[in-house]
């Protein structure tokens, strides 16, 4: 089941909200190209058959197959961008990965529309792995379209054992800050995002891809949480 839970304030006739929205993935569901519960969507690049769907216990996972090809699947809400990145107050996750190689690369957090080259995504922050300079080690990534801070190291790694990612606005786009299991990684960088606008949409985004060869990486979210605020008759 997915829950949103909103606090309310009315002033002057402007109802601003700050809306919780977290999704379980405990519930029988299908991951297809067209948006169904919650939202979600999948778009798969390349001619074999991965796998996307909930599993018992709960969680959504997405599995590569073992066709030597370019292969992509991103976990996405069909460009159909929900969340003003100015009003995105924090996006919190559980996610476990296995099958890294050195040709699999995988991004987790918040982005704008989708592109099969996660380095050409006009806006993110997100958690990302790439197999060719690390099978274990998890960086951490923010672009605004005009500062692009990429490839910054958390010194955490990331196994078939799940970890809390978290992606927190609270101090502003001028401060935004990564935390692995409640303790802050990449403290050495201030990531600032001054160049986002009030037109700035983004959406919960995970892709997983592999350049070639027979390996089968794969990644799987427990739980996804976002705090978002609203202003509705502003």
């Amino acid at each position: 089941a997915f829950s949103h839970t909103i606090f309310k304030g009315i002033t002057m006739a402007v109802d601003r909200q700050v809306i919780c929205w977290k999704d379980h993935f405990d519930r029988a569901q299908v991951m297809t190209t067209t948006a169904g519960d919650g939202g979600w969507a999948i778009k798969k690049t390349g001619a074999g058959t991965p796998t996307y769907t909930t599993v018992s216990g709960g969680g959504v996972a997405l599995t590569l197959d073992n066709t030597s090809e370019a292969q992509i699947v991103t976990l996405y809400q069909k460009d159909i961008l929900p969340l003003a990145l100015l009003n995105v107050k924090r996006i919190s996750f559980n996610a476990k990965v296995s099958g890294i190689d050195s040709v699999t690369t995988l991004v987790m957090g918040l982005a704008s529309a989708q592109n099969d080259t996660s380095d050409t995504v006009s806006l993110n922050a997100w958690f990302r792995m790439q197999g060719s300079v690390s099978l274990t080690a998890v960086v951490t990534e923010t672009d605004d379209n005009v500062t692009n801070n990429d490839d910054i190291a958390t010194g955490a790694t990331l196994a078939a054992v799940y970890k809390r990612f978290t992606i927190d606005f609270t101090r502003g786009l001028s401060d935004v800050r990564f935390y692995i299991d409640g303790a802050p990684v990449s403290t050495a960088t201030t990531f600032a995002m001054g160049a986002i606008v009030s037109t700035d949409y983004v959406q919960p985004y995970v892709q997983i891809q592999k350049a070639s060869g027979t390996g089968v990486p794969a990644v799987t979210l427990r739980d996804l949480e976002i705090e978002y605020s609203v202003a509705v008759g502003a």
